[in-house]
């Protein structure tokens, strides 16, 4: 299975959508930052399965429609940040989507995630991390899990990803840099959590109008956690 994740940049780069399904032919596609009300419904053979309606700059999730079918959306809040509450870009940060693979009658999530800008602590991105993982454990218990976005958590990584696997999932990150704006801040923004998927590969993708380079992950579940 292919996920691209992509933060659009305040809805700049989606103009760009259709040539990079068409290049990379993923299985889904989540986006951040995006105008949730200018989105197509279809994007070549992906269809939109949800985005969130509380967000200034929104999330959404498309999948491709001939393996996969919509079982269930859960888009959630979670703890704010000054700037949340100031500025007021995103209400909800983690949308989770549960698809029935066709040809396999079996079940997976996805999920695309933003969290708070570099303002914020990184204990508060930590208890968003955990808050949405917890969420997607109890939409689909058990099932093949990967959540891709924007972390936001360009520094203590490794601190990160020892969190993240006390709650049983596997932090991810591209080949190179998938952040270029400020000198000072560039390098890996772009993660994927998992559990229940080997990670194959995750590319960052060539830059395109965003300050966020698109991440190309291959994932395969794991048999074992498939739910017929």
């Amino acid at each position: 299975m292919k996920v691209i994740s992509y933060n659009l940049r305040k809805h700049r780069a989606a103009g760009e959508l259709i040539h990079r399904v068409a290049e990379h032919d993923p299985d889904v596609l989540c986006l951040q930052e995006a105008d949730t009300t200018d989105l197509p419904d279809r994007l070549g053979g992906l269809v939109l399965a949800d985005a969130t309606q509380r967000n200034r700059l929104g999330l959404a999730v498309y999948f491709r429609e001939s393996t996969f079918r919509l079982q269930e959306v859960r888009a959630i809040s979670l703890k704010k940040s000054l700037h949340d509450m100031v500025l007021k870009p995103a209400e909800e940060r983690m949308l989770g989507v549960r698809l029935r693979d066709i040809d396999h009658n079996s079940e997976l999530l996805v999920a695309s995630f933003h969290a708070a800008p570099l303002t914020a602590l990184n204990s508060l991105r930590r208890h968003q991390i955990r808050t949405a993982l917890a969420e997607l454990a109890d939409l689909g218990p058990g099932l093949p899990t990967l959540m891709v976005g924007d972390y936001n958590y360009p520094v203590f990584k490794e601190k990160l990803g020892e969190r993240v696997r006390d709650q049983g999932y596997e932090l991810s990150l591209s080949d190179s840099r998938t952040y270029t704006r400020y000198r000072f801040f560039r390098g890996h923004y772009d993660f994927a959590t998992s559990s229940g998927f080997t990670i194959a590969d995750i590319r960052t993708l060539p830059q395109g109008l965003s300050d966020h380079l698109p991440i190309l992950v291959t994932a395969q579940p794991d048999p074992a956690r498939i739910a017929a």
